[in-house]
């Protein structure tokens, strides 16, 4: 049996890209097999998609970071046919085959039943940057940051890990400072529970090792000079969860927003997150995300468009979510 999906393969002269005509045989090992009926296109699935990036490890490799589908079978015992199922990080993409296929196989230990009240399509609108978001929101509270403390500022607003991080935020009552390179989208941002949007111009210059305090709280995607000028912005004893390098992953700052403030800066990982916050992150999710407002952050796409869409997320052009229907 033969199924679609993207493949990546590595010769001397680069990467190839494209859609093939996949054998159920050539699947990685794993407890579980899954349709796959929905996925969608994070900033990493953009990187990947290029062909020219280091996201895949192993070749030939099926991209795709995440998906939702429906378990076909499965010798796991969490687990049983006609289970509807989410799975994200794990090395989907990168060292395992990943989402942008008809069909998986996947340990079972990687998986999460889907989360009431979400559909599979709902749960790809999150996907793994909405994940992150709650990952991050969720940190940000067990640093002990509250709202009364000060605001928060949230990077990349207008990508799909800054829209979530955004609405969460907002929902648990924070005044969120929205920062976007995009002004166009400032309506936008501020129906998301934005109360304040800053040019990412600001942030994005070299950082003064300390400068005037004006967020307790923030979520970086960008990383580089932005994470830089976040640390030295923050309140005394704040705190930033930090989860993006689309700006670059170095640190151009100073010790001194920790040392003197007692800044706090907290790593996001979501690939090899244990079950538990994993599990406490899609609770949030769950809780806290108006399904209404989910909706109206997303666009569907078919699986031809996969490629298009991963060009427009790397140009910034992407507002929010997109969901891709896989289907068989």
């Amino acid at each position: 049996m033969t199924f679609r999906a993207v493949r990546v393969t590595k010769t001397d002269a680069g990467q190839s890209v494209g859609f093939a005509n996949v054998d159920v045989a050539e699947l990685m090992d794993g407890d579980v097999t899954v349709r796959v009926t929905h996925s969608t296109v994070n900033y990493k699935d953009g990187l990947a998609l290029s062909g020219k990036s280091a996201i895949p490890r192993k070749f030939p490799m099926l991209l795709g970071i995440d998906f939702a589908g429906i378990v076909e079978s499965s010798s796991h015992p969490g687990f049983k046919t006609g289970d509807e199922v989410v799975a994200d990080g794990f090395g989907l993409g990168e060292t395992h085959s990943g989402g942008y296929s008809q069909k998986a196989r996947v340990n079972g230990d990687w998986l999460v039943k889907l989360p009431a009240p979400f559909s599979r399509a709902e749960a790809m609108a999150i996907g793994t940057a909405g994940y992150t978001a709650a990952l991050a929101v969720d940190a940000l509270v067990e640093a002990g940051v509250t709202p009364q403390m000060g605001p928060a500022v949230v990077t990349g607003a207008a990508g799909g890990v800054g829209s979530i991080a955004i609405a969460l935020l907002a929902k648990a009552g924070w005044s969120v400072i929205a920062s976007t390179g995009r002004a166009a989208e400032a309506d936008y941002l501020k129906r998301l529970g934005a109360s304040e949007v800053i040019d990412r111009a600001t942030l994005s210059t070299p950082a003064k090792p300390l400068a005037k305090e004006r967020w307790i709280a923030g979520v970086d995607s960008v990383g580089s000079h932005t994470l830089a000028n976040l640390l030295a912005q923050t309140k005394y004893r704040g705190a930033i969860a930090a989860c993006g390098l689309a700006g670059g992953m170095d640190l151009p700052g100073s010790v001194a927003p920790f040392i003197l403030r007692g800044v706090r800066l907290i790593g996001i990982d979501s690939v090899q997150c244990p079950m538990p916050p994993r599990l406490a992150a899609w609770a949030r999710l769950a809780r806290d995300l108006d399904r209404e407002l989910l909706a109206s952050l997303t666009q569907t796409v078919p699986f031809d468009r996969v490629f298009k869409v991963g060009e427009a997320i790397m140009k910034g052009q992407v507002r929010g979510r997109v969901v891709v229907e896989i289907g068989l």
